[in-house]
């Protein structure tokens, strides 16, 4: 009541002032840092029955202190409530407006405001070198001021679904204390959770789907907190296996072309604030008869840019889907699957396949691995198997990183259950047991090993063997790796064995193993010949040979 009469005595031109001033308090959200997640809540003037079809376009247009504009979509989260979420890069005073399909909103349409962007207060890589890219021409994955980023991913799909919040914060402390950098999950319901850990789905229906805010709010909780640690997430938008058990809960498989897009709209809106790597979609078949359809989708989804974060597609296993997309825009990082075998077939697809064949005659991109072997998942895999898989798969293309899986972690397995539509899984370590295996722990010594020294120069150059043991065994494939000048030279040796290089300028080289089971390191003895070199692996075992130079004094 005094407040009313304050007002009321004022003269007119104090009374604009108050107003003016008033506006601008309402206008300035508040301070989020740099590379931290902006959020606000629009307020609906509307009650809609079916909104993400009867709001067909709702977009904000964020610009920045320097003036440049992006544009990104905002979402429905339940009752009156939408939302943007926005990831900005500058720091000082953004402006945003929001714009709606349905122009007589006054809740949605044209709504202003502006918030200061202040300095990351966090000291973690990625809000202190910013978001990961990908700069033209370059085949390694890059934080935005250009350092490096070696990805190093664990495989969570169904972390983010069924973890508690006690459960993820062991996790994802544990796969920092092994120098994980990456997760890998699931957004939707799909054949390996069929609901998630409150019996929410993502969306009900098919030529017409219902989203479900709920569901997703418990993913919201889980990407924040892994960002917050520092780790990168690389959510899967669609799963889209066409094939085998529970094709029925593969939301990129059986939803017509319109709601495909409809719900990963959506969820990229939902989590484009986020550092995130997008998968469109998960073990799915991009090529032949569905290439048209996942072209399709990409396009629309990620066509415009409205959006941040890389995207990539994860394939089913042993299908190359490089070339068919290196000319769509919005694929920017090739990413494959070699699947759970140690057989020749797989190991010679690693090594002598589309991969190692490719690299050098498409488009520059970051080649990755995010489905090697999985650990636990066949009794006759060893954790020398393992290995294999991953250091073939790190030297078959310019070096850009791998991930790790475990049998018993993806699916977040607990005591007295079964992976969901995978058969029995009687024999398969618990998911907080997984953390401990071998494997689990020697992931972290691979990333170790690659990240103290200049990985982002090191191509393939299996030139430089004299004889390849792969030849006559596949499972002896020796693999190499080197710097342009060949000054450094790094080979995987699987067994006991000798190996020959050729050195034709009869250069001299410091040489040590490298131990991906302890992570440690001990002098090697190099015999020279006129041209060649010779080092023999005398451990029974899997091994890591650094050559270095000798620099001229």
């Amino acid at each position: 009541m005094k407040f009313s009469n304050e007002l009321h005595s004022m003269n007119p031109k104090t009374f604009l002032f108050f107003i003016i001033y008033l506006y601008a308090i309402f206008l300035t959200f508040g301070q989020v840092p740099v590379y931290d997640r902006f959020e606000y809540e629009f307020k609906s003037s509307k009650e809609y029955s079916d909104p993400i079809y009867q709001v067909q376009n709702f977009e904000i247009i964020f610009t920045s202190p320097t003036g440049v504009k992006k544009t990104v979509r905002g979402f429905w989260d339940g009752g009156n409530s939408w939302k943007v979420r926005f990831m900005p890069d500058e720091i000082g005073t953004w402006v945003f407006v929001s714009s709606s399909s349905d122009q007589e909103n006054t809740g949605l349409n044209n709504i202003e405001g502006t918030f200061e962007c202040t300095a990351p207060e966090s000291d973690l890589d990625l809000f202190q070198k910013g978001p990961i890219v990908h700069f033209p021409g370059t085949y390694q994955l890059r934080h935005q001021d250009g350092t490096p980023f070696f990805w190093t991913a664990c495989t969570a799909w169904n972390g983010a679904l069924k973890s508690t919040s006690e459960e993820w914060e062991y996790y994802l402390k544990n796969r920092l204390e092994n120098s994980y950098n990456t997760i890998q999950l699931v957004t939707t319901q799909w054949r390996g959770s069929e609901k998630n850990g409150e019996g929410e789905v993502a969306f009900t229906g098919s030529g017409h789907i219902q989203i479900n805010p709920e569901f997703f709010k418990r993913i919201d909780e889980r990407v924040e907190e892994a960002n917050r640690k520092g780790l990168l997430v690389s959510p899967v938008i669609l799963w889209a296996l066409p094939f085998g058990e529970g094709t029925e809960f593969s939301p990129g498989y059986y939803l017509p072309i319109r709601e495909a897009v409809i719900l990963a709209k959506y969820i990229v809106a939902r989590y484009q604030g986020n550092h995130v790597l997008w998968n469109l979609g998960g073990d799915g078949k991009y090529y032949g008869d569905l290439e048209d359809r996942w072209k399709s989708i990409g396009e629309e989804v990620f066509g415009e840019g409205k959006y941040q974060g890389l995207v990539t597609l994860h394939p089913h296993g042993l299908s190359w889907v490089g070339d068919t997309y290196e000319d769509e825009p919005w694929y920017e990082v090739y990413t494959y699957q070699s699947s759970h075998s140690k057989a020749e077939g797989t190991v010679n697809w690693i090594n002598k396949g589309p991969i190692s064949d490719r690299w050098s005659k498409i488009r520059p991109l970051p080649f990755i691995n995010t489905e090697p072997l999985y650990e636990d998942i066949r009794k006759d895999a060893s954790p020398r198997d393992i290995r294999n898989a991953w250091y073939w798969s790190v030297f078959a293309a310019p070096v850009a990183g791998i991930t790790y899986g475990a049998n018993g972690i993806w699916p977040w397995l607990r005591e007295g259950e079964e992976i969901e539509n995978h058969g029995p899984s009687g024999h398969v370590s618990r998911w907080k047991e997984s953390l401990e295996l071998p494997g689990s722990i020697q992931m972290g010594y691979l990333h170790e090993f690659f990240t103290s020294m200049e990985w982002w120069e090191l191509k393939p150059a299996t030139d430089l063997l004299v004889y390849q043991p792969g030849d006559d065994d596949f499972s002896h494939f020796v693999s190499v790796v080197a710097n342009e000048d060949r000054s450094k030279i790094v080979l995987y040796i699987p067994i006991k064995e000798t190996v020959e290089i050729y050195n034709m300028k009869n250069e001299m080289f410091d040489a040590k193993w490298f131990d991906p089971v302890s992570s440690s390191y001990e002098k090697a003895e190099i015999s020279y010949d006129d041209h060649f070199l010779f080092i023999e692996n005398i451990k029974n075992q899997d091994m890591v040979l650094v050559l270095d130079k000798f620099q001229k004094q």
